[in-house]
């Protein structure tokens, strides 16, 4: 690579990194607590537990689920109803004043089996929501979340231009090496090198993924003005249901087009899952990679009778995918180790290129001094700010 590529790639790979390091800074560290949001749930207390009982105990109706919920808060309506995937002994449903609204959200955790309240989450406080809110959309909405998305886009750059920089910085030293030997400046510079590539590959999945989780609002948008709008075409220009017919009744209808499947979530009309005239029952299969896909269901709220069910486009599946893949959701405890050990690598990264470009005064004046006669002739040409003559 000539010199001036080589500039040209670290004054890329220098912007780049400058403009999104403190941000992603803050993706890392709060990250790293929803890695383990379960355990740190039940170290916290908020996790719901549901009494034993045998495990043939038969399950409720979800009409009377919904009477449970509402009974503890009179005056709201039904948004989402929904299940952990690995646990189908609580039900959460969300209630709110409006099927659109995005405040003053209630959660009530519902006994499957015996439809006791069991707990009420709190939605927006304590600390998993502060870490949460921090990571998806620094409490500042959809346009928060999308000024994320643009941060990883160029920590995507710097990762790639940091690739081509690291390419000449080998052919001088052996892989991993770190020169403990040298100044400060050149031990966190090998360590920078170091830690970078070792992380590549999870440091590039995570950033797209979570490039791909920022337009998760704009993705089903863009499914419910496509895929949905199409399925209920024979409902346009009527006006809502002014009464909706039994939960339960349109999830057994569901539950009849795919047998073989499970509920992952229900939404009702009006929400952004489904139509003003449609419950959407989301159903998931059960191996580790099917049970991350839901197949939609659209049934009428008021007649119970499916209206069309049809496959979720590739954007929404890639979406899907991406989301616990983001998480280390998908491995159990040992990638969530791996994930952390990894987030916490990325950390050190982020921290020593920061800690480089601070002390970029400090190699200028160690260089002004290894220009001494006997140790440099004049004239010598100047390296990348990355490559400096100590690196090589």
């Amino acid at each position: 690579m000539t010199p001036t590529a080589i500039r040209r790639w670290s004054w890329i790979h220098k912007w780049s990194s400058l403009i999104c390091t403190l941000f992603m800074l803050l993706l890392c560290l709060t990250g790293l607590p929803l890695i383990f949001h379960h355990e740190i749930g039940h170290l916290l207390g908020t996790e719901v537990e549901a009494p034993e009982l045998p495990a043939a105990t038969p399950r409720i109706s979800l009409d009377r689920v919904m009477e449970t919920a509402i009974a503890r808060h009179p005056g709201k309506q039904g948004m989402f109803v929904s299940q952990e995937p690995d646990d189908d002994r609580v039900w959460y449903v969300t209630l709110a004043d409006t099927p659109t609204s995005d405040k003053d959200l209630k959660q009530v955790a519902v006994d499957a089996r015996t439809g006791q309240p069991l707990a009420e989450p709190k939605l927006d406080e304590g600390f998993m929501h502060v870490m949460h809110s921090l990571h998806v959309d620094l409490f500042a909405g959809l346009p928060g979340t999308l000024f994320l998305g643009f941060m990883g886009v160029l920590l995507m750059v710097a990762i790639v231009s940091g690739v081509v920089l690291y390419a000449p910085f080998m052919r001088k030293l052996d892989f991993g090496t770190v020169r403990r030997d040298r100044t400060p400046r050149t031990r966190w510079l090998d360590m920078h090198n170091m830690l970078g590539i070792v992380t590549l590959a999870w440091a590039s999945v995570v950033t797209l993924t979570g490039i791909i989780n920022t337009l998760a609002d704009p993705l089903i948008d863009l499914w419910r003005s496509d895929q949905v709008s199409e399925m209920t075409s024979q409902y346009k220009g009527l006006p809502p249901p002014a009464r909706m017919g039994s939960l339960q009744t349109a999830v057994d209808a569901a539950m009849a087009l795919e047998p073989e499947m499970k509920i992952r979530f229900i939404a009702f009309p009006g929400t952004s899952f489904s139509s003003p005239h449609h419950y959407g029952v989301f159903l998931r299969g059960e191996s580790p990679l099917t049970a991350r896909l839901f197949k939609p269901v659209l049934v009428d709220a008021q007649t119970a009778q499916v209206t069309d069910s049809r496959a979720l486009p590739w954007y929404v599946t890639a979406l899907l995918l991406s989301q616990p893949l983001h998480f280390g959701d998908y491995g159990g405890t040992t990638m969530q180790i791996l994930w952390a050990l990894l987030d916490l690598a990325t950390i050190i990264v982020l921290g020593s290129g920061l800690y480089l470009w601070l002390r970029r005064g400090t190699r200028t004046a160690e260089n002004s001094r290894q220009a001494q006669p006997g140790s440099m002739p004049r004239g010598a040409p100047a390296q990348s700010p990355l490559l400096s003559r100590e690196s090589r």
